[in-house]
């Protein structure tokens, strides 16, 4: 199910990195270099968004001692959270600049 979750400015800009590719699976370090959120910024907002339903999350399946590292958790973008997604961005975008787009370009009524 995806709950209500404000959209701030870091929130936006992990969303943002979802939504470049919304089948693509990320992982922690890669959204870090991505969006330039520190891990403790970014790592409490994929929980969020796992919480909210927006984002799956799986660890991938792999030898850590021949690998020479952890586990990755790979998160990716749900169908719902993708849309929810779209529609916070383009609400925080129009609270941020209403006047971005002409009226010629607003939806008319009854259209």
């Amino acid at each position: 199910m995806v709950d209500d979750l404000k959209i701030t400015p870091s929130v936006a800009k992990v969303l943002r990195a979802f939504l470049d590719d919304p089948r693509q699976r990320r992982f922690g370090y890669g959204l870090m270099k991505d969006t330039g959120l520190a891990s403790g910024s970014l790592y409490p907002i994929l929980a969020r968004l796992r919480t909210a339903g927006w984002l799956e999350a799986e660890f991938e399946d792999i030898d850590e001692e021949a690998e020479g590292r952890p586990a990755r958790r790979y998160y990716t973008l749900t169908r719902d959270g993708a849309a929810a997604a779209r529609t916070g961005l383009a609400e925080l975008h129009a609270q941020i600049w209403p006047g971005a787009f002409p009226r010629s370009l607003k939806p008319q009524e009854g259209t």
